[in-house]
Formats: structure tokens, C-alpha cells, sequence
């Protein structure tokens, strides 16, 4: 059994949370295309939310990952998306390979402070010519006796104007593009940084993302995550948790979704009858949730398998493809069930819609998800099964 009674005692905890200190301020966030990361972070912090799974002697609570699943299917009640996926890149984004491979060091002047929420985290692997294909990334750090100097840039990087420090993918040598790149913790108000600018977005509009320049960055080797040249595989690794923690962000806000769609329709009449007393609708429904709980089943397997110690690469990936896929079923059936109202942006529906067409682009495009699993069945073509 995945959860126990500890699990729920947190959710209900953090059930609390959001319901006072969080939906409350969303749409003034919504509006204001930011939210005031820092402050929530910090309220965050001192409950213990941001560091369920992390280490002890750096301020964790030390759980296994079936915690920080749990907390990530609660952020799904939070009505946007942008605050959900600004916590996960701080929680499961942005700090895993730290928080498994980084030196105590390190570990001490940026994992420690991100759980407290003293600092803020984003997290820079994209690039303008290098999205979903990680090997191709561009910037670079070059070595420079006891530091690195960096330069390049990194686009569509969640928290990127408020954090205090990236965790940055760079390339550090010439050689393979799987054997050459590190992960390296960034201070943004170093020299050279720049925040270029705060993207303009369809959906996720309380998530400040930026453009980040890197103009000969000078960096300590010490800010460097485990070994020289293991970067493109901690940052792998580091995607079980990414993509797993943002399939089980929709349940709940699936969920939602159907549920306003149902109080809605109920309420909405149409040639003598409610909206959702015609068969298409109630049934369309009902299949709607049959694919939440279905979802929701492959999600708890794989984080019993990754609890467990098991690759769980393949899970992960159908999971992340599974959740994009119905996410854009689901809000485009439920929007069309609202008629003109949901053309509006005043309706839960259609922010739901633009939020959650991302998920199938981030942490890794739909496509890349089928390549990885095709790779695995030994179907892509020149690869073998494995």
C-alpha cells in the first residue's frame, strides 16, 4: 500500500494550506502573471513541505518518495497550474540530483536554504535550439583553474526571475554529447547573469517563466553536482521524479475540472433539459473519470517501483505521456460542454485548458516520451529492445 495514515496526516495538513493560503490568491496571481514566490516558499518551508524527501542533516524530513507523490497529487487542488508546477520544480525539479549526488558542501549553501525556502530554484536545461533533445544543448562552462566560466543561455526556465540560484546543464568538455555536460549550482546574482526577459504565456500565467543569459559567468568547481561529465545522466535520473511528480499534479485537477463541468451542466438548461441530462455529456463524463482513476493507478504503481529502488523510466514516461494526453481530451470535451461561457477566461474551464496543454510539451514533448518508450520495445527504428 502506498499510503499510510502518516501520508494522510500530511495531506490533510497541506489540504489546509492551500485552502487558506493559496486559492485564495490565485486569481489576483493569475492577473498579475506572478506570484510572489519567496513569500510563499518561505510559509512552505517552515510547514516541512519542501523538503518531504530530502535529506535530514540539511533540513528534509528524510520519507521516501511515495511522500512528495502524495504532496504533488494535493497541489493538484490548487485552481491554476502555474503554483503546483512552481513548487515542483523547487521540490522535485530542481533539486533531486542535488540532493542525491551533490557534496555536503554544496548540499549546505543550496539544497539546505531551498528546503527552509530561503531560496528560491529553477532549474536550466532548455535552450532556444535545444528543447526536448537534452544531448544538443549549447552553453558552456569552460574550466578556468578552481572555476568554470560559463557561457550561453537557457529559455522557458519556471521561477527563472525570482530564483537565487539555477541548476544548471552545461557542457564541460568536447567529448560525447552523454558524457560531457555537468550539473552545476548557479548563483543568479552573479556577474554575467542576466534575466533577459519574463515570457508572455498562453496558460500558466501565475509562474513567472524567463530567458536567462550567461555572458563568462565565473563559477567555483565546488558549485559542481557529483562528478564532471555525469550531468546528462543525473539530470535522467533527475526526469523520473520531473515527470512522475507532473502526472500526478493533474489527477486532482482533472478531477476538478469534472466536477465544475458537472455543477455546471446540471445547472445550464437547453431545450428543456440541463446540459447534462443529454447522454453524451454524462457519459463523456463518466469516461473522463474511468481515465483518471486508470492514470491514477499507473502513477502509484510507479511510485511504488521507484519507493521500491527499481528504474522506473519506463512508468514514468507513460505516465508523463498518459497524463498530457488526457489532459487535452479532457479540458477540450469539458470547455465545449460549457458553450460560450467557456470561451471566457472568467470560468475555471478555460483556464484549466491552457494550463494543461503544457504538460505535454514539458519535462519532455509527448514525441520524446513515445521515442523513449519505442526505444524500450526495441521498435524504434535502429535501436534494440532494452
Amino acid at each position: 500500500m502506498l499510503f499510510t495514515a502518516d501520508h494522510d496526516e500530511i495531506r490533510r495538513s497541506l489540504q489546509k494550506f492551500i485552502a487558506n493560503e493559496i486559492n485564495p490568491h490565485v486569481d489576483e496571481w493569475e492577473k498579475a502573471d506572478i506570484f510572489p514566490a519567496h513569500e510563499l516558499f518561505k510559509k512552505m518551508g517552515c510547514l516541512g513541505f519542501l523538503g518531504l524527501n530530502k535529506p535530514v542533516e540539511f533540513g528534509g524530513s528524510g520519507l521516501d518518495y511515495s511522500y512528495a507523490l502524495m504532496m504533488a497529487e494535493e497541489l493538484g487542488a490548487i485552481t491554476c497550474g502555474g503554483v503546483p508546477m512552481a513548487i515542483g520544480v523547487q521540490t522535485d525539479m530542481a533539486t533531486p540530483a542535488l540532493a542525491r549526488f551533490g557534496s555536503d558542501e554544496v548540499r549546505r549553501e543550496f539544497l539546505a536554504p531551498s528546503i527552509s525556502g530561503d531560496y528560491v530554484a529553477c532549474i536550466g536545461v532548455s535552450e532556444p535550439g535545444a528543447g526536448s533533445d537534452v544531448a544538443s544543448i549549447k552553453t558552456n562552462a569552460r574550466s578556468d583553474g578552481d572555476d568554470y566560466v560559463i557561457n550561453g543561455g537557457k529559455m522557458w526556465i519556471t521561477n527563472g526571475t525570482q530564483a537565487d540560484w539555477i541548476c544548471l546543464l552545461a557542457n564541460t568538455s568536447d567529448g560525447p554529447v552523454h558524457r560531457n555536460k555537468s550539473l552545476i549550482c548557479v548563483p543568479m546574482k552573479s556577474k554575467g547573469v542576466t534575466v533577459a526577459r519574463k515570457l508572455d504565456k498562453m496558460g500558466m500565467r501565475s509562474s513567472d517563466t524567463a530567458q536567462i543569459f550567461f555572458d563568462n559567468v565565473r563559477v567555483s568547481k565546488r558549485n559542481r553536482i557529483g562528478e564532471e561529465g555525469k550531468g546528462f545522466t543525473y539530470q535522467m535520473i533527475q526526469f523520473q521524479e520531473e515527470r512522475l511528480w507532473g502526472a500526478a499534479a493533474c489527477l486532482k485537477a482533472h478531477e476538478y475540472i469534472i466536477n465544475e463541468t458537472i455543477e455546471y451542466t446540471r445547472n445550464r438548461k437547453a431545450f428543456g433539459q440541463s446540459i447534462l441530462d443529454n447522454q453524451v455529456v454524462h457519459f463523456k463524463l463518466a469516461e473522463m473519470q474511468t481515465e483518471v482513476e486508470l492514470l491514477r493507478a499507473l502513477i502509484y504503481r510507479a511510485g511504488e517501483a521507484l519507493v521500491a529502488g527499481e528504474d522506473v523510466t519506463r512508468l514514468a514516461t507513460m505516465a508523463k505521456l498518459k497524463a498530457g494526453r488526457l489532459g487535452r481530451e479532457l479540458t477540450d470535451a469539458c470547455l465545449q460542454y460549457w458553450g460560450g461561457m467557456g470561451f471566457t477566461n472568467e470560468t475555471p474551464v478555460s483556464r484549466a485548458y491552457r494550463d494543461s496543454r503544457l504538460t505535454s510539451i514539458g519535462g519532455g514533448a509527448d514525441e520524446v516520451m513515445l521515442m523513449v518508450l519505442c526505444k524500450m520495445m526495441g521498435t524504434l527504428p535502429g535501436s534494440t529492445k532494452g
